[in-house]
């Protein structure tokens, strides 16, 4: 199915809030279009008026909730802690920042400031960033929706150990959805989805002509989906001076340039050492390469992935000479077009072969063979050539698809960023549950589920804290017994985004 944005975070939570009061590490504040900035903001009576003020006032551990309304964004230069986060949520569905901050151009600024998190806005129309972390570390953004910003979406620079999840960024302007730039590392980049943005659809440049050692080490870019991006140049995911990436179980389609491209432009060495496993990437008939390595971005390894093309001589995989060295690839769905010499030049899978390359891959099917609705849904028909076709010795230890489901369904790993059910389908009457009604009961032991679904349950303090992350794809429960009164919300998440959420009240009596 199109993905599609849910945003309905925090809404449960309105009606039980005001019940009973909540240890916390910081303070919690508030802010609501009919609140006023001489109020205390300690309580929605007492709420706040604008972002700006609230990001003055904060401190470490604090946590600010945002009710429905439209602001103006805020600049934050205060830092949190590890132990001690500064969060900005929004309590309901609707917060939405739809003018800059006072201060930069951006809807939200955070800058100079680590250990800070952004959940569940809505920042559409900024003059330049929707979303933009500058010398900010540790930092998290999830659940927005970054929508026609001139600049892009997200955007963060000097920015280790960031997260960035769960995340809608569509309609930039100008360039990308989400751009990850100058020697950021180890950014975790996943569950977004990133769609009808000019330019690429993610981004990492390591920008050596800002500063910093030029390079981007190991993030991971897992779990997105990206789509219709790249009309003005650009790949879906797009990786400038980028080394030691791990990118797999993502769906792009419909791109108009390339899938993943490596290269050296900015950066102060190329984008070597890729590991590409298990994505889906079919681009569109006006695309370039699937995967395009150059710039001397060598030991790329490609593995386990669909890689179609609907150009009419572009085709999977493409190097420039100088990323031969150490490239290996195999257990791919191919088209009949590759190449060891660049963009220009193309060779047959049996000319491909020859080489020492993909052995045991296998030219594609129509895509109607592949795949539920191609265009919209490209979970694998049972019966695809995918299924049970790829390598868990060439998996890189994932054995989950980009849902959640267990890899192997079947005899093996299928092939791309979905497993088809296979021999291994429960029967029709014994469905998995809609994910609308999982089954999920909350009682005052635990919150358990009585068989596998899909997703990720999250359990969140009424601050918006992370208390426990349980993957669900097996029966299992998250137990109580340690929480504090208070009250609480359970969500799942799908790479579809929020798929269902429960606000509770935890007594602590069992």
């Amino acid at each position: 199915m199109k993905p599609t944005f849910k945003p309905a975070y925090h809404l449960l939570l309105l009606i039980c809030c005001f019940m009973l009061a909540i240890p916390c590490y910081g303070a919690t504040k508030y802010v609501s279009t009919s609140g006023n900035n001489s109020n205390s903001g300690n309580s929605w009576a007492q709420a706040w008026r604008t972002l700006q003020y609230a990001a003055d006032q904060v401190n470490a551990g604090d946590s600010v909730w945002i009710a429905d309304g439209n602001y103006a964004g805020f600049d934050l230069r205060t830092t949190g802690t590890a132990a001690n986060p500064i969060v900005f949520i929004a309590f309901g569905n609707s917060a939405v920042i739809n003018a800059p901050n006072p201060v930069t151009t951006d809807g939200i600024n955070i800058e100079d400031a680590n250990y800070i998190e952004v959940n569940g806005v809505r920042v559409i129309n900024q003059p330049r960033n929707g979303i933009r972390l500058v010398f900010a570390d540790n930092c998290i953004v999830r659940n927005t929706f970054c929508d026609n910003n001139f600049e892009r979406g997200i955007f963060t620079g000097f920015t280790d150990d960031i997260l960035l999840e769960y995340n809608e960024c569509l309609n930039s302007i100008d360039e990308h959805g989400i751009y990850v730039s100058n020697s950021s590392d180890r950014s975790i980049i996943r569950y977004n989805i990133c769609h009808h943005n000019n330019r690429g659809g993610i981004q990492i440049n390591a920008d050596g002509s800002q500063g910093g050692d030029g390079i981007s080490t190991d993030p991971e870019i897992y779990g997105n989906i990206i789509y219709e991006n790249g009309v003005a140049g650009g790949g879906a995911i797009n990786l400038d001076g980028v080394q030691g990436a791990f990118i797999y179980n993502n769906l792009l389609y419909e791109n108009h340039a390339t899938g993943i491209a490596l290269f050296q432009q900015d950066g102060n060495e190329p984008s070597i050492n890729a590991d590409i496993v298990h994505n889906t990437i079919i681009n569109a008939s006006n695309a370039r390469w699937c995967i395009l390595a150059v710039n001397g971005s060598s030991g790329a390894q490609v593995f386990n992935n669909i890689l179609i093309n609907q150009h009419p001589w572009r085709g999977s995989i493409a190097l420039d000479p100088d990323a031969v060295p150490g490239f290996d690839s195999d257990y791919n769905i191919v088209v009949n077009s590759l190449s060891n010499e660049g963009d220009g030049q193309a060779m047959t899978l049996t000319e491909w072969q020859a080489l020492g390359y993909d052995a045991n891959s296998m030219i594609a099917d129509p895509l109607n063979e592949l795949f539920v609705i191609p265009g919209s849904d490209y979970h694998l028909l049972n019966d695809a050539q995918a299924v049970d076709e790829g390598s868990a010795a060439f998996a890189f230890g994932i054995n989950e698809d980009i849902e959640g489901t267990t890899r192997p369904q079947g005899a093996q790993h299928d092939i791309g960023a979905y497993e088809a059910e296979g021999s291994l389908a429960v029967e029709e009457e014994e469905e998995t549950p809609d994910i609308y009604n999982p089954g999920i009961i909350i009682n005052a032991e635990s919150i358990s589920w009585a068989r596998g679904l899909n997703g990720t349950l999250t359990l969140l303090n009424v601050e918006g804290k992370v208390i426990a992350r349980r993957d669900i794809s097996a029966a299992g429960e998250v137990t109580l017994h340690d929480l504090v009164p208070g009250v609480y919300l359970a969500t799942v998440h799908t790479p579809r985004g929020l798929q269902w959420s429960k606000g509770f009240v935890f007594s602590g009596k069992r």
